[in-house]
């Protein structure tokens, strides 16, 4: 009966859970969260809410936000999802300055290091690229179009990241690898020269990040569905080391009766000197610290901090100008959720830098008091106050997010006839222009 369940739910679109997102611009200027449909910004250096302009009216997005990310200058944001739309926005008015429509869903999106270009990868594997004009500029052709540059062949793109020089750009995907692919000088024409495939991960890739230990050298980070987080020689696709994440809970898993037995890796946030990762764990109710040595191309298992059993975190950010790592719960495209019920919860981590590795004094976990703006920054980004109240609600968004990473990318082995039916249910067929 659970299974038929199941699939009826993937039929009508209910199964694709869709977590909460949080994204920090790199000056610490302000920070955005993204649950569902909406789209919630709040001003760090005014201290107050953000209004969004778009033409579309008031609503950033028709269905659930799938991806979100600052350009690295700080001057743009990018917002896709599940509308098959990709927004771009102004961050000094925070004005939608040009909308992308993709002929299927979108899983991830990313801005390339000097704001020319916006790259959005769709369900099937396919990167598109669209030119934003010098600098950002509002003025562009008519006919920008998008145009795919690359492809994963049918695998879901889980993520993508420009390197820090922005010589390349990494793809990630549900069937276990990463494509590092050179960025050309006139990507219009297509990115055809691969650079490397970091193999190893023997389940889906959730998430990559790239770190530095100087302007010339950087390396890649990536965690995944079989419970690992991974430093890689992105250059020359070799694995320098590998953290295994189920050794290190075993403990901590029998303390918190979690009963899911995958701990896929749900995201990883690099601090701003490279010293530190940060990672959550779909079921876990807190966040993995690991050492990175680059020098020594290592990563090592530092501590965990521990958050209340209600609290497991859906995305993880930090800014090069913060000390601060921002950690957001929440879900939405649950059976039977109303939209009032699209809230999500923040905690906040002082000091995530290396001084936190030996330092035992201040908070390890910031108090809603002590959080920057207070209650006019939580009610902005988690939609209440009263969170803690939402009881019901809280309890099905954390029994989603104990099987979610599984459920959304783990390949499923479906008869013909259910195969027919899904075709007919879905709704990414192509826009007709």
């Amino acid at each position: 009966m659970e299974d038929t369940a199941i699939e009826e739910a993937e039929v009508s679109g209910a199964a694709e859970f869709a977590p909460a997102l949080i994204a920090s611009h790199p000056h610490g200027n302000s920070v955005a969260v993204a649950i569902g449909p909406e789209l919630r910004v709040f001003d760090l250096k005014s201290g107050s809410p953000v209004s969004l302009s778009d033409d579309c009216g008031s609503r950033s997005h028709a269905d659930a936000i799938r991806a979100i990310c600052f350009s690295v200058s700080g001057a743009l944001f990018a917002s896709a999802g599940d509308d098959k739309l990709v927004k771009v926005w102004k961050t000094d008015s925070w004005r939608c300055i040009r909308t992308i429509t993709s002929e299927k869903r979108v899983s991830a999106v990313a801005i390339s290091n000097d704001d020319l270009y916006v790259t959005f990868a769709d369900k099937f594997g396919v990167v598109w690229l669209v030119t934003l004009g010098e600098d950002g500029a509002e003025r562009v052709s008519v006919d920008n179009k998008p145009v795919s540059i690359l492809g994963h062949y049918c695998s879901i793109i889980t993520s993508m990241k420009f390197s820090p020089d922005g010589q390349f750009i990494a793809t990630a995907d549900r069937d276990f690898k990463i494509r590092v692919t050179l960025f050309p000088k006139n990507p219009l024409k297509g990115a055809h020269e691969i650079q490397s495939f970091c193999l190893g991960h023997t389940d889906f890739v959730s998430c990559i990040a790239f770190t530095s230990m100087s302007e010339n050298q950087s390396f890649l980070i990536s965690g995944g569905g079989d419970s690992t987080v991974r430093l890689w020689d992105y250059i020359n696709g070799c694995l320098l080391d590998t953290c295994q994440v189920r050794d290190k809970m075993g403990e901590l898993i029998e303390q918190n009766e979690t009963d899911d037995s995958s701990l896929a890796i749900a995201g990883i946030c690099p601090s701003n000197d490279g010293k530190l990762v940060a990672v959550a764990i779909q079921s876990f109710n807190g966040v993995m610290l690991l050492a990175c040595d680059l020098v020594g191309k290592k990563l090592s298992f530092l501590k965990v901090i521990t958050m209340e059993k209600s609290y497991i975190p859906t995305s993880l950010a930090s800014s090069f100008s913060s000390e601060l790592l921002w950690t957001v719960m929440g879900a939405s495209n649950m059976p039977n959720q109303a939209s009032t019920q699209l809230l999500t919860r923040l905690r906040i981590i002082p000091r995530f830098q290396k001084d936190l590795i030996s330092s035992n004094n201040g908070p390890v976990i910031l108090e809603d008091s002590e959080v920057p703006h207070g209650e006019k920054l939580l009610l902005a980004l988690q939609g209440s106050l009263d969170i803690a109240k939402q009881e019901e609600v809280l309890a099905s968004v954390l029994s989603a997010l104990k099987v979610s990473m599984h459920k959304m990318l783990v390949k499923k082995h479906y008869s013909e006839e259910r195969r027919e039916q899904r075709k007919r249910g879905r709704n990414d067929k192509k826009v007709k222009n």
